[in-house]
């Protein structure tokens, strides 16, 4: 079998978990890469050890050595990559969020439909061994029918500053950029329900408060403090055309304090905590029972996880089958997003006709 030569779009921060998935899988090979700062492009080749280092876009697309591209740019910039790269005739892996719209996102699987390529959406945790442990007893139908789910994502003082905090390139704040992991973990686990009515809210009250010290955080690679224009915290209520529900809240920063992420799971036979750690809550002889797998990563591992991330896309590549990430799947997780920033824009509740 030949190696999927594998073009890497965008050298910041995220990149460096692609490429050195990619580096680690023996049936792909780092192709190229290509970033706006070709000094920056030029530095993570010679570490990764790609081939080529594009000095343009038009360059990688129309390379007839390329087979695949991650695309790990600023958000507004990944429906018209990825609607490019398939026009060329590429397999995709696009980090999440799938665009900035539900309307970009739909273009994009309009192209992605044509193309007839592997598309994957960045969702890596349902690449995780926790995650993929729970989906077999949820799959197994231990935990019942799941009617109910919360999940949590809030740093006290975590706002990445850079592209993150600027709403023209991002779309939003930690919403967009951390809601949209434990949004999408609760519904792949729930089984992938069409989402019916939204209600949200979002708060801009504490800022960027890059004033805080001896205390560390993730700083974008372009990090810079003079400029924030998304929502320090943003909850919501979404319902389900089943009638299941998710409640989801989620914070740059808070004034809590610790860090938080949890993310549970309620059904008619059982329930589930995915985070912090695995467990499952069931039943046998009238008696509760609390149930703790023995596995090695209880919780996210996120080296580990990216690995398995970029071993389904080759592999779904290599051997041309869907991915358990697919354009579809990006689209329902826009139109989530985009209602719950509609929500909050207007003060109401976004009802969806199914």
């Amino acid at each position: 079998m030949s190696k999927l030569n594998v073009c890497v779009i965008g050298t910041g921060s995220i990149s460096d978990f692609h490429l050195g998935s990619y580096q680690k899988n023996k049936d792909a090979q780092i192709y190229g890469v290509f970033d706006v700062s070709e000094e920056r492009a030029k530095a993570k080749a010679e570490q990764f050890g790609a081939k080529v280092v594009f000095s343009n876009l038009e360059d990688v697309f129309n390379d007839p050595e390329l087979q695949a591209v991650s695309i790990c740019t600023w958000n507004n910039t990944h429906a018209e990559f990825a609607i490019r790269a398939l026009e060329s005739g590429l397999h995709v892996l696009v980090e999440k969020p799938l665009a900035m719209t539900y309307e970009e996102s739909l273009k994009i699987q309009e192209a992605a439909k044509k193309a007839n390529k592997v598309f994957q959406v960045g969702f890596v945790r349902r690449f995780a061994t926790n995650t993929n442990v729970l989906k077999r007893f949820v799959d197994a139908g231990k935990l019942g029918d799941i009617y109910y789910a919360k999940a949590t994502c809030t740093r006290r003082v975590g706002n990445p500053g850079g592209w993150f905090a600027d709403v023209e390139k991002s779309g939003g704040g930690p919403l967009i950029d951390l809601g949209v992991h434990i949004i999408d973990v609760c519904w792949y686990l729930m089984g992938k329900p069409r989402v019916k009515k939204v209600t949200g809210h979002t708060y801009k009250q504490l800022g960027n408060r890059s004033n805080i010290e001896n205390l560390s955080f993730y700083k974008a690679a372009d990090y810079d403090a003079s400029k924030n224009t998304v929502e320090d915290l943003a909850n919501a209520l979404i319902t389900f055309e089943n009638g299941a529900s998710l409640m989801v809240d989620v914070s740059f920063t808070l004034h809590t304090a610790k860090d938080e992420i949890s993310v549970k799971l309620f059904g008619t036979k059982g329930g589930a905590e995915l985070e912090p750690e695995l467990k499952i809550v069931t039943e046998e002889f009238n008696t509760v029972l609390n149930v703790h797998p023995q596995i090695n990563d209880l919780t996210f591992n996120f080296v580990e996880s990216f690995q398995q991330e970029i071993n389904g896309f080759v592999n779904a590549c290599l051997e041309n089958k869907e991915s358990i990430a697919p354009v579809e799947d990006g689209v329902e997780i826009m139109k989530i997003l985009e209602g719950i920033y509609l929500s909050a824009k207007e003060g109401r509740e976004i009802v969806y006709e199914l």
